[in-house]
């Protein structure tokens, strides 16, 4: 009894296909464009990247010069540098501190001639000439402002972070005459925030410091 396959029944033979599946053709463009990719990036910066670069060292610059705590400066910065910045990284005054650096939290209080600022939404362009008292310059000497005293008498701090703000803050309320009442003083103060929640504490400092305790 013969166990061959009759030619009629058996599968047809496989040929190789010419044209790649889209499966195939999908992978290998894929894995290809990946590579290509990988390879811009090592071999170095696109060109967006060189553009960016470029337009950040030829960013506008300009001399300013203000009086800061008493002491006269000329400095250059680039016309987008906030007072914030100014303080902090050009002249060394650190007190004034970069919390939301949204105009929000108060953190970055100043006097510019005089009146509260948040000297983070200030540009520093802007102040050609002007008078600047940060925290540093409240203090005659040794002898501490009242309202600085009055923050240590009343223990009207925690972390800390806040009170700069707090104090030059408090500074300008009782120059501008706003510490009839505790709800006065609450009320002129009230763009200044404290995340430790020593508020009932900052306003009696304000009231020590103005003659009302």
């Amino acid at each position: 009894m013969s166990t061959e396959t009759p030619e009629s029944a058996a599968s047809p033979p496989v040929r190789p296909s010419s044209t790649p599946s889209r499966r195939t053709f999908i992978a290998a463009t894929s894995a290809a464009g990946g590579v290509i990719a990988a390879g811009g990036l090592v071999t170095g910066p696109s060109l967006l990247g060189v553009e960016e670069a470029a337009a950040a060292e030829a960013s506008p610059s300009s001399r300013v010069t203000l009086t800061v705590n008493g002491e006269r400066h000329t400095v250059t910065v680039d016309n987008r540098t906030s007072l914030l910045d100014l303080l902090r990284e050009h002249l060394g005054l650190t007190g004034s501190k970069k919390g939301c650096n949204a105009g929000a939290c108060g953190a970055c209080t100043v006097l510019v001639d005089g009146r509260r600022i948040n000297s983070c939404l200030t540009l520093a362009v802007r102040l050609e000439g002007a008078e600047v008292t940060t925290v540093e310059g409240l203090a005659k000497g040794e002898r501490l402002h009242p309202l600085q005293q009055a923050f240590i008498d009343q223990d009207a701090f925690q972390c800390g972070y806040c009170t700069p703000g707090q104090i030059v803050s408090g500074v300008g309320c009782m120059q501008e005459g706003h510490t009839g009442s505790a709800a006065e003083i609450r009320e002129w103060m009230s763009g200044n925030i404290c995340r430790c929640g020593c508020y009932v504490k900052i306003v009696r400092a304000v009231e020590q410091a103005s003659g009302r305790k």
